[in-house]
């Protein structure tokens, strides 16, 4: 029999979450039209001022608009104060302190481990192969009962790469936990998001943000995808007030803005490409790995010293030396076009 068609997230969630009752806010009770209703059910200041009063609990006007732009329900919808707290809210809905663990795969991005030291669950590290792909028999091997999340960063940061699907599909398929995909930066890359598969993998969560493409990082507004059943638990957990009112007025209003956004895009990517083949012309950098991203990982001949070196031009970026498969690995991100010009002629003259 087919687990998936089986698996029941219910028996993934915590105990006390299974029994708790999510707090009401007044926003919450109060379903009816907006218009000429006298609000005195929330204790705000009366005056109003664009902010005196409180927001959209569920964020009905920006889930409406992603839903019409990604193709996904708004019952498949959840928002958060950016993604960090997306991710954090699974943690607390599916991992048990010091009992439960989850499974990283390094070189990733880092915030999956400091969340799980935060809500006191042990990781279990399985390094990517040389090529920066999923070791899948490795991660089905590592996980046991205990596992409940498996956190695949596909495009990757800070390798730049796509996982490849045939490897994302077989975990879906037979890992028995939940299998988290983050698409931070699929708005970059030809590979196509995981979100048309929500409906095939009941444990599939995909979460994206608008910090990247969409240009909107400053507003903290990260997205979560996945099944009725699951956004129902985060629903239940997350605080009521969790968007603010300024952050869903602005991310409406670009949200609108769609051409331009794709004008945007368009012009990282043709600037992407510019970088990457005058970054060819560089004695110093020994390898340009490829990139389904807005940034490029670079390894070269001494990253502490071109790391300051580019300092001293004016130009910070990210030395990922620290990190396993990375040694002397710089991460570039792709900027505007005078930025990037500013970049090559520093490294030309280095």
């Amino acid at each position: 029999m087919n687990k998936l068609t089986t698996m029941n997230i219910q028996d993934l969630v915590r105990e006390n979450i299974k029994a708790l009752k999510a707090y009401s806010s007044a926003r919450d009770e109060f379903q009816g039209a907006k218009g000429n209703m006298v609000f005195l059910d929330a204790n705000e200041n009366p005056f109003n001022n664009g902010i005196n009063r409180y927001p959209d609990p569920q964020q009905n006007i920006v889930k409406g608009m992603l839903s019409e732009i990604k193709g996904v329900p708004t019952k498949n919808i959840l928002l958060g104060n950016g993604s960090d707290e997306v991710l954090d809210l699974i943690f607390r809905a599916f991992c048990e302190p010091k009992v439960d663990n989850i499974i990283t795969l390094p070189p990733t991005y880092g915030m999956y481990e400091v969340l799980a030291n935060v809500n006191d669950i042990a990781v279990i590290k399985i390094e990517l192969d040389e090529n920066f792909q999923p070791k899948v028999d490795e991660i089905l091997k590592a996980a046991n009962s205990s596992t409940k999340l498996l956190f695949l960063c596909s495009p990757n940061n800070p390798t730049a790469n796509s996982f490849g699907s045939e490897k994302i599909e077989k975990l879906l398929k037979e890992f028995k936990g939940i299998v988290v995909v983050d698409e931070a930066y699929i708005d970059f890359s030809k590979e196509e998001s995981w979100l048309n598969q929500l409906d095939a993998f009941p444990n599939l969560i995909v979460t994206q943000t608008l910090s990247k493409a969409y240009g909107m990082a400053g507003i903290r507004l990260g997205i979560c995808y996945a099944s009725e059943s699951i956004i129902a638990v985060l629903n239940k957990i997350k605080p009521p007030y969790n968007v603010n009112e300024l952050t869903q007025q602005r991310a409406s209003k670009i949200l609108l803005y769609r051409e331009g956004l794709k004008k945007e895009i368009k012009v990282i990517m043709e600037e992407r490409a510019m970088l990457m083949s005058n970054l060819k012309n560089i004695s110093f950098i020994r390898k340009i790995y490829p990139t389904d991203t807005n940034f490029i990982l670079l390894e070269v001949d001494d990253a502490n010293k071109r790391y300051e070196e580019l300092l001293k031009h004016g130009i910070v970026v990210r030395n990922r030396s620290n990190q396993p498969l990375c040694d002397n690995c710089l991460r570039i991100t792709v900027g505007t076009s005078n930025e990037n010009r500013k970049l090559i002629y520093a490294l030309q003259r280095l």
